[in-house]
């Protein structure tokens, strides 16, 4: 069972509890973990999260390709997703990426939010 999240808060049910996210939403929903956890921050689980925010170290130009390299990594332990894509745009102060994905035949896209 995964919580439903959005905006980085959990989604109300209507009945005083938690929205539960099903099917490509879980999904959605532990991709988007999975990028915006810093890789290592977990002492345990080392491999978990991405290296997005080394992004800003790098050209833009070089961006969108190493995009596509971090979710790679961080989304390779998740069982028939595979990255089809990554953009990367800068909006004032911030970095909005966008990761294309497939699973089970079907197209779905997470954008996250790295701040400065």
């Amino acid at each position: 069972m995964s919580l439903l999240l959005k905006d980085r808060d959990y989604v109300r049910d209507g009945n005083g509890g938690v929205a539960v996210a099903r099917d490509g939403e879980a999904l959605v929903n532990e991709a988007l973990f999975r990028l915006t956890a810093r890789r290592e921050s977990f002492p345990f689980l080392p491999g978990l999260g991405s290296r997005m925010g080394e992004l800003r170290r790098e050209k833009p130009s070089g961006w969108d390709a190493l995009a596509r390299q971090f979710a790679v990594e961080a989304l390779d332990e998740l069982e028939d997703v595979t990255v089809t894509g990554a953009r990367v745009r800068q909006e004032r102060d911030a970095l909005l990426v966008s990761v294309d994905l497939l699973w089970q035949g079907q197209a779905l896209s997470v954008t996250a939010r790295w701040e400065e």
